[in-house]
Formats: structure tokens, C-alpha cells, sequence
């Protein structure tokens, strides 16, 4: 499709990806929010960090486990439903994990809330509706969507820091819930909708009909999804560890909490940059390549992390490479997911890779933890996160050319 058609395209649904992108934003509140949170919580009950971060590790495998019937019926029934009761659900959630007893049997409870909250904000509910509405702009529009993350990393650090220091860590999950919801929900009940969200009428039956792609099978059987899911596993088992331990990292090399997470908040706004820097680079270039060379990026920040990391250059510096690669995330893996396998299926296969994505979100901030349970810092996790990024790069740079499919 040549430019005009990109430009229609922007001209008719540009708000629906900024939509997304605050949907987006709400279903990591529990991810990249988390971090400020870790140090009182785990103060005031007497906890490691290892059991204060179980939680997470609830919520992600649930995910996990769901990722794929979920992307079955987005495929089935359209993203909206989900997206309006999701944000909903997950910003109520976030505010019961501030009724913590003290009790670890209540604290799991309470994640898992969170964790079947969440299910209905995952990724798969802003993507597929915004893969119906976007052909000649599709990387653009992906990147405009998943910066979602990127606000969110660079807000809920400070929000939660500085609410935790005016309100306390549990009315500070409460207070940041309602702010969240108030500011999200109103976008998304206007400005949310695909292609695919109103069934009753022929045109979009139509519409579903010509859908091109791969079957569910024929994808799931595939070297090529195998690597992206190898790729999607060893990817955020690292960046989203260090996304959320970047604040204590920081702190246990002596930073203040304040000033730490004004670092961390590069993080999300050098994401931004990074989302957008590379949804034009994959309209213009082989999205494996440019996700195997910003994958890449994470190893300079640990090594700017082990070896200088009391400086303030190296850590606002390892926060910037932190970021641009978490600007590339998700967006390289459902770029490459349409492109190889078309839109025929993509709710439930890119569940499928979403899952993978969980899983590692899932173990790496729990690993990070016990890391540092363990040693008494995280120098051997930096270590580990360098082998399995370079590990991640060549699994993309391994891929084929997409066969063009949509």
C-alpha cells in the first residue's frame, strides 16, 4: 500500500492506537509499577524480595496459561468487550494488593486477583484491534499502541515513589488504581474499537471472511513461531527483570530511592523513542534484523551495570539502552507475528507467543530476586542477562524472509 494509504489509515483511526496504548499501559500497572513498591513492602512485613515478587509470578503464569484461549475468543468476539471490562478489573485489582495482612496466603490471594484481572488487558486485546484497522502504517501504528508500556514505565515508578513517600505503600496502591482508571477508561469507552468489534453487521462477517493467513496448526507447527517463541522467552525473562529491579539495582549500589527512580524513568521515556524509532524502521527495513540488533542493546546496559555502577552517567546511560530495547518488545514479535503468519489467526498465535512472554516475565523478576536473596546483590543476573539476550538476537536474526500474507 503506498503512502496515501498510510496516511488514510492514520486520517480515519488515529486515535484507536493511542487508546490502545493507555490500555496497554494498564495491563503492565502490576509489572513496572511494582518496583518502588518491593523495598516497603518487604520492610514492613519482614519478607525477601524473593517473596515479595511471587506474586508477579502468579499473575504472569495465569497469563500464561490463558494466553492462548484468550486470543481464541478476540479472534471470535473482538477486542472492545475485553478492553472496557479489563481496565476495570485490573485497576480494582491493583488497589486490593494495598489490603495486604501481612500474611503470605493473603498476599497470594491477592495476586491472584490480579492475575485472573489482567487476562482481559493483555496484549492480544489492543493488538488485534489494531492489526485490523492498519496495513500500509502497521509498524507505525504497533509502535504508537506498545508505548503504552513505555508511559508506563516512566510514570508508575515516580507516581508510586512519590505516593508511597506523602501516603504510605498500601494507600499509595489505592490512590494510584483510582488516578490510573479515571484517566484511562474514558479514552478507551470512546476511542477503542476494530475492525471486528461489531459482528452483527455483513460488512464486518465479510471482513473476517477474507481474512488471509495460516491456520492455527500450520503456526503453531512452525520452526519459524518456535524461534519467536524461544526469542519471546529469553527476551523478557531479562529486560522485564531488570525493568523491575532497575530501582533496587540502583539503590543497593548505594542510589536514594528518590533519585533512583527518577533514573528508572528513563527507562520508560527512552522506550518511547524506541517503540517509535523502530515501528518506521520495520515499515522500512526486515523486522528480524532490526529486532536482532536492539535486542542486542541490554548487554551494554549490564555491562555499564557491573562495572560502573555507582556512576551516575552509567546508570542513566543503562537506563536509555534499557529502554530503546524495551521499545522494541513486543513490537518486533507482533510485527513479525503478522507478517509470517498473517491476521487469519493472530489473536490466538500470538497468544500462544504472548504466553512465552509470561512465562519469562513470570520467572526472570523472580530469579532477579532470589539472585539477590542469594549473593546479596545482582551481579551474577547481569551476567545471565547478557548470554541470554545474545541468545535471543540470533534466534530473530535466524529467521526467513515473511511471505507477505495480509
Amino acid at each position: 500500500m503506498a503512502a496515501t494509504g498510510a496516511n488514510a489509515e492514520w486520517r480515519r483511526h488515529y486515535m484507536l492506537p493511542v487508546a490502545a496504548g493507555l490500555g496497554y499501559a494498564t495491563s503492565v500497572i502490576h509489572i513496572y509499577g511494582l518496583g518502588p513498591y518491593i523495598g516497603p513492602i518487604s520492610e514492613s512485613f519482614g519478607w525477601s524480595r524473593t517473596q515479595t515478587t511471587f506474586g508477579l509470578t502468579i499473575a504472569t503464569l495465569v497469563q500464561a496459561v490463558f494466553s492462548l484461549p484468550i486470543g481464541l475468543l478476540v479472534d471470535r468476539l473482538g477486542p472492545r468487550l475485553f478492553g472496557l471490562a479489563g481496565i476495570l478489573l485490573t485497576t480494582g485489582a491493583f488497589a486490593l494488593l494495598g489490603s495486604a495482612t501481612g500474611e503470605l496466603n493473603n498476599w497470594f490471594i491477592l495476586w491472584g486477583f490480579m492475575a485472573l484481572a489482567t487476562l482481559p488487558v493483555q496484549a492480544t486485546i489492543w493488538t488485534s484491534a489494531v492489526a485490523t484497522r492498519f496495513e500500509a502504517s502497521r509498524g507505525l501504528a504497533f509502535a504508537v499502541t506498545l508505548c503504552g508500556a513505555s508511559v508506563a514505565a516512566a510514570v508508575f515508578p515516580l507516581l508510586g515513589s512519590w505516593l508511597i513517600r506523602l501516603h504510605g505503600w498500601q494507600m499509595a496502591m489505592v490512590i494510584q488504581a483510582g488516578i490510573w482508571v479515571v484517566i484511562v477508561f474514558p479514552v478507551i469507552f470512546f476511542f477503542f474499537r476494530g475492525a471486528h468489534d461489531r459482528p452483527a453487521k455483513n460488512v464486518e462477517r465479510e471482513a473476517r471472511r477474507e481474512l488471509a493467513g495460516a491456520s492455527l496448526a500450520e503456526g503453531l507447527r512452525s520452526p519459524i513461531y518456535l524461534r519467536l517463541l524461544l526469542a519471546s522467552l529469553l527476551f523478557t525473562f531479562t529486560i522485564i527483570a531488570l525493568v523491575v529491579h532497575f530501582v533496587p539495582i540502583l539503590t543497593s549500589r548505594g542510589a536514594d530511592p528518590m533519585g533512583a527512580a527518577g533514573i528508572a524513568s528513563l527507562v520508560g521515556v527512552s522506550s518511547i523513542a524506541g517503540r517509535l524509532i523502530t515501528g518506521l524502521l520495520l515499515d522500512r527495513f526486515r523486522g528480524s534484523f532490526v529486532g536482532a540488533v536492539v535486542f542486542l542493546l541490554p548487554v551494554l546496559s549490564a555491562l555499564l551495570l557491573l562495572f560502573a555502577g555507582e556512576a551516575f552517567p552509567a546508570q542513566a546511560m543503562a537506563a536509555l539502552l534499557i529502554g530503546l530495547t524495551l521499545g522494541a518488545e513486543v513490537d518486533v514479535i507482533v510485527y513479525l507475528t503478522t507478517k509470517h503468519f498473517g491476521l487469519k489467526n493472530f489473536g490466538a498465535l500470538y497468544g500462544g507467543l504472548l504466553a512465552a512472554l509470561s512465562v519469562g516475565t513470570a520467572l526472570g523478576p523472580l530469579s532477579a530476586s532470589a539472585v539477590f536473596d542469594k549473593y546479596d546483590g545482582y551481579a551474577p543476573f547481569l551476567w545471565l542477562t547478557m548470554a541470554f539476550m545474545v541468545a535471543s538476537s540470533l534466534a530473530l536474526a535466524s529467521l526467513p524472509r515473511p511471505i507477505v500474507r495480509d
